[in-house]
């Protein structure tokens, strides 16, 4: 029989205004679940304190030194007994999901089944780094929640100072932005780097994050050490049937207002039809009989906005690839940072793109765990060392589309290069023997 429920007046606040609230979930699960009860008791002293009561240990599964986030209660009465004895520990598997989390109904119920069996019911889809967070799990039910969930074919995800789980964007299975294989290449990426992910062994957290376009759906740019963004470096594919369904249900003040003026790089204009440029990298696509909106490709960032407003209408092009971005991350030691562009462009098409692309992410996590302090992210250690250095160490070229803004001060001596120029070519020449 399922314990009573305590009073929880703080909690049930939550549930008094307009939005749903994630208290009514909980208390639906503690009808059949004395750890779900004994949790939310818990998390009621934690609102009248304002103190968290939960401290960490050590837990884990054979053959494997990540993905458990254990979790042991600090709430004890007199004699060292819990007083929520049922919730006493409460750990999380981390479990990596399906690229580009693609489920069906039957799995999703056997997940939802497995862990009613074994832990609280409680299951987050996703986590920051895509995990399958299995909440609320004693320790003695650690090993065989994640023996039958390995049975179903899943593994366990990256905690700790890890490789941390991918996450990919539904990408090309789905969406008409896709510029590459999205789910082919977090595979790929994951599978050649699964050792770094179930045994720790890095200065801290790394991750990979894979988005088919700039839209960036998996917050890749921001929140990985290792971003690869979808682009594409031909014109923009117009599709006129398309604008002119646009234009006869949106009026030309909201192409004007809502396209052509929040293009950020002005790229976009309204042009007569008999004015339109044919110049190389100028497309258009005709709106009305009489006018067109011309597209200037050499000055488009690919920020995706015209796209995404004109559904079908404007497409990427043909010539796809990716940039690959490094750095990303939240709020640790210098702030929250956006990945740095190291590489502009590159096809991932073939299998041998593919193989270049996972040597890379191979040399950039080789380096990170080479020079990183501990408990330092990528984008920190880049900062304290360098750029010129982290490019150096793992053999990318320097190219312009690097540079963050131009030089403030247009000033720069010249006087001496041609010196510098010539010890550089000397010391080559005595390196070269």
């Amino acid at each position: 029989m399922t314990k009573k429920m305590y009073d929880t007046p703080m909690l049930d606040q939550l549930e008094s205004g307009p939005w749903p609230s994630f208290v009514t979930g909980l208390k639906r699960l503690a009808k059949d679940n004395d750890m779900m009860v004994d949790l939310m008791g818990q998390l009621e002293t934690s609102y009248q304190t304002r103190k968290g009561y939960w401290k960490g240990g050590t837990v884990g599964v054979f053959g494997y030194g990540g993905g458990v986030i254990p979790r042991f209660s600090e709430l004890k009465d007199d004699q060292g007994k819990p007083i929520y004895p049922a919730a006493a520990e409460f750990h999380t598997l981390r479990i990596q999901p399906p690229a580009g989390m693609h489920y069906n109904t039957e799995i999703l119920r056997k997940l939802c089944d497995l862990w009613e069996k074994h832990g609280s019911g409680l299951i987050a889809l996703h986590g920051q780094s895509g995990d399958i967070m299995f909440q609320g799990v004693s320790t003695a039910n650690v090993q065989p929640a994640f023996d039958e969930l390995n049975e179903m074919g899943f593994d366990m995800g990256g905690a700790g100072p890890a490789l941390r789980t991918s996450m990919s964007c539904v990408g090309a299975a789905r969406c008409e932005m896709s510029n590459f294989d999205e789910a082919k290449a977090l595979r790929t990426i994951i599978n050649d780097n699964i050792d770094d992910m179930h045994r720790p062994a890095l200065p801290y957290k790394f991750k990979f994050k894979f988005s088919g376009c700039g839209n960036d759906c998996v917050n890749a740019i921001q929140r990985s050490d290792m971003a690869v963004i979808g682009t594409w470096r031909d014109s923009i594919r117009v599709n006129e049937a398309l604008a002119k369904d646009y234009m006869a249900k949106h009026g030309m003040e909201k192409l004007v207002n809502d396209v052509i003026s929040r293009c950020p790089t002005k790229a976009l204009s309204l042009k007569n039809t008999a004015n339109v440029s044919r110049a190389d990298g100028i497309s258009s696509v005709a709106v009305t009989d009489t006018q067109s909106l011309q597209i200037d490709n050499h000055n488009c960032v690919r920020c995706m906005h015209c796209l995404n407003v004109m559904p079908g209408a404007l497409l990427p092009g043909t010539d796809k690839g990716v940039s690959i971005l490094v750095g990303g991350k939240s709020v640790l030691k210098i702030g929250a940072t956006m990945g740095t562009m190291v590489v502009p462009f590159m096809k991932l098409e073939s299998d041998e793109d593919f193989e270049a692309l996972a040597t890379l992410s191979r040399s950039i996590i080789d380096f990170f765990a080479e020079n990183a302090l501990e408990h330092e992210r990528t984008g920190e250690m880049i900062d304290r060392i360098g750029l010129v250095n982290f490019l150096e160490g793992v053999g990318i070229d320097i190219d312009a589309n690097m540079v963050l803004e131009p030089r403030s001060n247009p000033y720069v001596r010249t006087d001496g290069w041609d010196e510098e120029v010539e010890k550089a070519a000397e010391h080559k020449r005595k390196i070269a023997g």
